[in-house]
């Protein structure tokens, strides 16, 4: 069965570029008599925006967008919310532990930025698994856990962008868990799909980068990757950049506001960026 996500961060108002991802895994998941999850991921508390859950869950409503599991309608593989799931991604990092593929960090910030700074001197890219520690401690959550990569060339086929590849040079040991205990994104939407049977991953662009540590880590805890499909950006009004929350992209629900049909909207998501080949 056909189970596709919309997994927003709480941290800000949802805006039409975050909109169109919705909608579109929406779609797939109805064109196929399947399944569409909604996932909050509140992992980043530092960033989070008080009463932004709620609206997004209004925001997608009033566009016409219902889930099928997630807050609120519950569903089998609950909680749907990534703060209620710590306990499932500590299980999950001990497995990587165990086999040798996840340690502590046991570097302070100053020494990570006298990394960085000789990197830079010597004209290199800073590349963490470069200081890999010999004997790291045993982790014991007040501090950082590191996945243990093993860098490697990858070509994978994106269902938007096609034939995509990347040299080893961009996998680094990146964080699992940082020593507030709460996870990193490159971990735990990877450990939810799986856990959640997510078939296809929809999402922007800016994810393109950081999809050789994905399939890294996939090998690692031995799952086959979803079928991905990157959209590509929906661009500010300047046209020089991509639609951002941080840069006071709209509200969606302020199209509500100004007397705009939720099917008009949505029509114009659907269709932005289309190109009928005339």
């Amino acid at each position: 069965m056909t189970r596709t996500r919309f997994a927003p961060s709480p941290t800000g108002l949802l805006h039409v570029g975050a909109a169109r991802t919705a909608l579109f895994a929406w779609l797939i998941a109805r064109q196929n008599n399947g399944k569409f999850i909604l996932r909050i991921e509140d992992t980043d508390k530092a960033r989070e925006v008080e009463g932004s859950i709620a609206h997004i869950q209004e925001s997608l409503h009033w566009l016409g967008i219902s889930w099928d599991e997630g807050p609120k309608n519950g569903g089998k593989f609950a909680p749907y919310q990534q703060s209620q799931r710590l306990e499932i991604y500590r299980q999950w990092a001990q497995k990587l532990i165990d086999a040798g593929r996840a340690y502590a960090d046991p570097y302070s910030p100053e020494e990570l930025q006298s990394f960085r700074e000789e990197a830079k001197a010597n004209k290199k890219p800073f590349l963490y698994r470069n200081h890999r520690p010999e004997n790291p401690p045993t982790w014991d959550g007040s501090q950082p856990l590191r996945f243990k990569s093993e860098p490697k060339s990858y070509t994978w086929n994106d269902a938007v962008m096609g034939e995509l590849s990347s040299g080893k040079e961009v996998i680094d040991d990146f964080i699992l868990i940082k020593s507030d205990n709460y996870p990193t994104y490159n971990f735990c939407h990877i450990v939810d799909d799986a856990l959640m049977q997510i078939t296809h991953v929809i999402r922007s662009q800016e994810f393109i980068s950081s999809v050789p540590k994905f399939l890294n880590l996939y090998e690692a805890l031995e799952i086959q990757p979803p079928i991905m499909a990157t959209l590509p950006f929906v661009m500010g009004a300047s046209g020089n950049k991509k639609l951002s929350k941080r840069d006071g992209a709209k509200d969606l629900l302020d199209y509500k506001r100004e007397g705009y049909l939720p099917e008009a909207l949505m029509n114009f998501l659907a269709t932005l960026g289309w190109n009928d080949g005339t």
